[in-house]
């Protein structure tokens, strides 16, 4: 799961994406935007915030193959379809969903916190310093000029 963490993000973000972007479509054709937090939430919980996670993960792989990476992953896809449709329901007025969406957001809130945690305490990890690739293009520009220092 280390290595596919970041694809699994992305690919999970684009179905998120493509949810929202419908629900725009949809509200735009209907002139109804009663549910204008939902895209909201959607696009940015769900399309930004999960490519986000991936294309930080594929930048530095440190990030992905620990507990806080894989508990991050699970409780925020758990929880935040269910905030979905929590929210979904609290916009149409349904009341009864008032606390399921406080209880799931509060879930999806701590998720968040997991991935901060993870970035704040492992990406200061020596092989964490630079992104993927960058270390060998930094080697090899300094020895490069280097070169060129002693001509």
């Amino acid at each position: 799961m280390t290595s596919t963490l970041p694809a699994l993000w992305i690919r999970i973000a684009v179905i998120y994406f493509v949810i929202a972007v419908a629900l725009g479509v949809f509200m735009g054709a209907s002139h109804d935007h009663s549910l204008f937090s939902l895209h909201a939430h959607l696009n940015l919980l769900g399309w930004v915030s999960m490519v986000l996670f991936g294309l930080i993960g594929k930048a530095y792989p440190v990030l992905n193959g620990n507990w806080l990476a894989k508990l991050h992953f699970w409780i925020y896809n758990a929880s935040l379809p269910v905030m979905a449709f929590a929210l979904y329901g609290v916009l149409k007025g349904n009341a009864a969903m008032e606390p399921v969406l406080g209880m799931v957001s509060a879930t999806t809130a701590l998720a968040i916190v997991l991935f901060a945690a993870n970035v704040l305490f492992n990406l200061h990890k020596r092989s964490a310093a630079l992104p993927q690739g960058a270390a060998q293009t930094l080697s090899t520009n300094t020895s490069e000029s280097g070169l060129l220092a002693q001509s």
